[in-house]
Order: structure tokens, then sequence, then C-alpha cells
């Protein structure tokens, strides 16, 4: 098992370098790292007293790394859920802040082991994680992937701009579905078919 440094290594090599598509709420983004992130954060990169589009862009790999470690895992407090779905939450928490661990609880809910959806990793959520995970070892991770891949497509039901990046130019998978699915069995994937149907009303 990849070790939380490992982890967040992946992530940023998987979000990619600079980007500054108008349809991405985020806005400019480098490594995964919004320029609203660097704001809220307080972290002035070029350290020329402003924090503007120049910083997203002089923001290193390893920069970007050490944002993750500290503000998307340390202090959510992901560390005290079950080891198997640190990646997954970490992963998820990165791309939608506090709706990955709001996704878990009402999971968690739906399985019988019921905690408020605030969005905070709390004593209620870690006691309910890790009862669902001694009552379902084999397959709470799949579950968590399964409800973060229904969550992109509902996202994208909801809001048009973003179908982009549930589905391909081609009608195949956006990077959305195919992000949750790295965290889920290859049986549990959709297939193009059943991907097609899902989004076959969004013409």
């Amino acid at each position: 098992m990849l070790n939380v440094r490992e982890i967040a290594e992946e992530i940023v090599a998987r979000e990619g370098g600079f980007v500054n598509d108008p349809d991405d709420p985020g806005g400019p983004t480098n490594h995964g790292v919004t320029i609203h992130t660097l704001r809220r954060l307080g972290i002035d990169v070029n350290r020329d007293t402003r924090i503007d589009l120049a910083d997203v862009k002089a923001l290193t790999r390893a920069q970007a790394v050490d944002i993750y470690l500290e503000h998307y895992y340390t202090r959510p407090g992901i560390a005290a859920l079950p080891e198997p779905l640190h990646a997954s939450v970490f992963d998820m928490y990165v791309n939608a802040g506090g709706n990955a661990v709001k996704i878990l609880q009402r999971l968690l809910t739906d399985m019988g082991f019921p905690c408020d959806p605030d969005g905070a990793v709390g004593p209620q959520t870690i006691r309910a994680a890790q009862m669902a995970w001694e009552a379902a070892p084999s397959h709470l991770v799949d579950a968590y992937g399964i409800a973060r891949r229904n969550y992109y497509y509902a996202l994208a039901d909801k809001r048009p701009a973003s179908r982009k990046f549930a589905r391909a130019r081609d009608g195949g998978k956006g990077g959305w579905i195919r992000r949750a699915e790295e965290f889920i069995a290859p049986k549990y994937h959709l297939t193009a078919a059943q991907h097609q149907a899902r989004v076959a009303a969004w013409a």
C-alpha cells in the first residue's frame, strides 16, 4: 500500500499541469491547485506581495504535494478513517473539498451506520466508518468509489458546462468518471454502453 506522500504525488500527476478552463469553477489551476486555494491559504508563490495568475503558473509539483498533504489530508483528518479509504477520500477531497466527506457520510448512513453529512471527519464519522469497514471490508472502498462516480454524474446532470468533464468528446467516459473508477475494482466499472445510457439525456 502506498504511503500518504506517494498518494499525494499520484494525485499531482493525475491533476496535470497548468490549465485555465473557463468552464471550471476553480479558475486557473496548476497541479490541481487553484488560484482560489492559493488566495485562501495566503500562499504567495513568487513572493511579490500579490497572489495572482503568475503564482499559479509558478507553483511546483513539490509545492503542490506539500499543500495537499497539509490542507487536504492532515487538517481534514482523513488519517483517522480506515486506511484503505485514505487514497480515494484524499483524492476526492482534492477534487471536491468537504463534499468528499459528505459522500462518505451519506454512504455510511445508507449502510446503516448513521452520521451527519456535515463534511467534517469527527468522532461520529470515524466511528461509523470503522464499523462499516469491519462489517464490509471487501466492499466499502468500492462502494465509496461508486458513490464518487454517481456524484460526478449528478453534478453534470445539474450543470451542463461540467458535462465535458464526465463525458469525453467521443461520447466515452470523461476525466471525472475515469478518475473515480481508478479507485473501483474493474468488475464494477461501467461498460461503454452503460456509460452512454447514463449520459444519453445530455443531448
